[in-house]
This record gives structure tokens, C-alpha cells and sequence, in this order.
């Protein structure tokens, strides 16, 4: 069995200052993808190489305080794959794949922060760049080898994903190009969303995000943005998913599947 955390951690330093360390050393995954890291190396070096016996390998952001991504593991890596290779994107910390290889079996696990677009226009549409030039990128790979995905994608993609989702159908995260990127991602390229095949037609236990303003959080106005996306191989191995909302380490909540899939 594997179980597989997702948390956008909105700064690593935040979060392990509210618990984290001890709640995974409670929970055990096999692995977590974080994002939003907000950390350089100098940062990281000596305090946070390990997470509750969890390993690192980052792949931070040129600019300081910002994005960042990182997967722990109990597991030694083949390969690690810092960025997908984005003259424009790379510099941004958003990617980096762990490769678990032996003879002509291949597995990755991968942590990928997408952009927001909500800060304005320019975001959104350096967002849409990203999509567009993500996609293939995804498509090779799933040529290539067996993955799992995990990521803020800061995307809901259906109705059922967001409380207000009438409010907000012209807002970065569910607009119409957005929400056609993923259909388009779990349709003609085959990805599979591991947590809606478990749990299909969950509305308000879904969501992984809440908005700081007002009391988004206590009246669980939320939105689903935080995804384990995975080949069809390696879905079919999913049974069981949970939300884990007892305690808050950043906006975002922890998202675990577990698998019936070795690395």
C-alpha cells in the first residue's frame, strides 16, 4: 500500500510553526507533495531536509518568498527531475518529478504548483501559457511512463467543485478555458482525478481551499483546487481518499489517497 499527501503549504515555515511535522508523524504517509513552499535552499538546509523522517528534494523559485515545490519520501529516488524543461516557467519552482525506475517498470511522483490568476489579467493569461505548454508535457510523459500527479492546480473543475459557483464563473479558477483545459486533460489525454473516481458526487467534503477574508473557512465556502492526478494504470490501485481538516496548516487541507501501488 502507498499513501500520498498533497498540501499547499502557503510557506514552510507557517506551517511547520502550526503542527505539521508532528501531524505527519501521526498520519505516515509514503510520501508528501508540497507547494508553496516560499523557501530558498539556504532556508531549507538543516531544518527542513526532513520532514517526520520524509526526505526532500525541492526545486525552489528564483525569486525569494515565492512558490516553490518539494516531494518527501521514505523512498530513494532513481532520478529527480527538478522543472519540465519551461524557459519561462521553470524559474518559478512549479515542478519537480521523482523517478522510482528498476528494470522496465517506471514510476514518478510529481509535485506542481500551476499558476493563479486572480492577482489580474497579466497573471491569467501567463497562466494560460502554462497550460497550454503543460499539457503536452503530461501527454509525453504518459507515454513514457506510469505517474501520479499531485498539485494546486487552481482550478475547480465542475459545479460541484466550489460553493459559490454561479458568483464566480468569471473568476480565475473557474472560467470557462480553465475548466475546458481539464476535461480536455481527463478526457482526450486519459489522466484520471483520483479523488472524484472515488468519490464522484461529494460537494461540500470536497473542497481544499478556503479564502482568508470573511469567515470563508467557518461557513466552508471552499473550493476544490488540490489534485492527485494519475495514469488509468495506477488509479484503478486508489481506495480510499480523505480530506484532513481537523487541524489547519495553511488555507489549503491535506489531500491523502492511498494505493495499492509499490514504488
Amino acid at each position: 500500500m502507498f499513501k500520498l499527501t498533497s498540501l499547499n503549504l502557503n510557506g514552510i515555515r507557517s506551517a511547520s510553526s502550526k503542527g505539521l511535522e508532528s501531524w505527519l508523524a501521526q498520519s505516515r504517509p509514503d510520501c508528501i507533495c508540497v507547494q508553496e513552499v516560499k523557501a530558498q535552499a539556504a532556508d531549507v538546509a538543516e531544518r527542513f531536509e526532513q520532514l517526520a523522517d520524509l526526505r526532500g528534494y525541492f526545486h525552489f523559485a528564483q525569486k525569494k518568498g515565492y512558490s516553490g515545490v518539494a516531494v518527501y519520501t521514505r523512498h530513494e529516488p532513481s532520478d529527480v527531475r527538478v522543472g519540465y524543461g519551461s524557459t519561462e516557467f521553470d524559474a518559478e519552482g512549479r515542478y519537480v518529478e521523482l523517478r522510482f525506475d528498476s528494470g522496465s517498470t517506471k514510476r514518478s511522483i510529481i509535485s506542481c504548483y500551476f499558476p493563479s490568476g486572480s492577482s489580474g489579467e497579466e497573471r491569467q493569461q501567463a497562466k494560460y501559457r502554462f497550460l497550454e505548454e503543460f499539457y503536452p508535457h503530461l501527454e509525453k510523459l504518459k507515454r513514457e511512463r506510469e505517474f501520479i500527479l499531485c498539485g494546486d492546480v487552481n482550478i475547480a473543475h465542475q459545479e460541484i467543485d466550489l460553493k459559490n459557483w454561479k458568483g464566480n464563473r468569471k473568476n480565475s479558477g473557474f472560467l470557462p478555458e480553465e475548466r475546458a483545459w481539464m476535461s480536455k486533460l481527463l478526457g482526450d489525454a486519459g489522466l484520471v482525478d483520483v479523488y472524484r473516481q472515488l468519490h464522484p458526487g461529494t460537494t461540500d467534503e470536497c473542497y481544499t481551499w478556503w479564502s482568508n477574508r470573511g469567515q470563508a473557512y467557518a461557513k466552508n465556502v471552499g473550493w476544490r483546487l488540490d489534485y492527485q492526478l494519475a495514469t488509468s494504470k495506477v488509479a484503478k490501485t486508489a481506495h480510499i481518499a480523505s480530506i484532513h481538516k481537523a487541524s489547519r496548516f495553511s488555507d489549503h487541507a491535506p489531500l491523502t489517497i492511498e494505493y495499492d501501488y509499490k514504488i
